[in-house]
């Protein structure tokens, strides 16, 4: 009995007398304590309810009915599951990806035109643009002109980025 309850009276030194006095012990303590925690159950009950149901759930599925319950409990969430992705597959199929926007041929002369600056010493250093606002003025009525008569200029930049925008119009 002193086992079941949890006292070790195997170790050494532990007499045979004490072993006999524990036991005894246990036998006149424990049923007074169970009847009065007999009566504190209801007490104990109304002080947290949500502890009360659990325990009484988790009592309830221990039995044959309540594995008969969680069964087809499991069964319906595996069935909604797939309902779900089934839902979300037929909502994405109609969806396309975003294109991404082609440039124009304007816009790749322009980009051309605009390396040409940057490679040359007209408007900074190599490399560096000191002035890029009259730069892509430059450039850009460049290429429109490039584009709307054929004709590039005589010399300088303006030749320059002529030849590049001609290549891509």
């Amino acid at each position: 009995m002193a086992l079941v309850i949890g006292i070790d009276i195997a170790t050494p030194g532990f007499s045979r007398s004490a072993a006999k006095a524990t036991v005894a012990a246990i036998g006149r303590v424990v049923p007074p304590l169970a009847t009065r925690a007999a009566a504190a159950v209801p007490a104990a009950a109304a002080y947290s309810p949500v502890a009360t149901g659990a325990a009484l759930g988790l009592g309830a599925l221990a039995t044959p009915p309540g594995q008969q319950l969680l069964d087809i409990a499991e069964e319906r969430g595996r069935m909604d599951r797939i309902r779900f992705e089934q839902a979300l597959t037929d909502l994405t199929v109609g969806v396309q990806k975003r294109k991404v926007k082609t440039k124009s041929k304007f816009n790749k002369a322009i980009t051309a035109g605009m390396k040409t600056v940057k490679a040359s010493t007209s408007y900074g250093k190599k490399g560096i643009i000191s002035s890029p606002k009259k730069a892509f003025a430059a450039v850009t009525k460049t290429a429109s002109a490039v584009k709307r008569t054929g004709k590039v200029a005589k010399s300088g930049i303006r030749r320059k980025i002529g030849l590049a925008i001609r290549k891509i119009l």
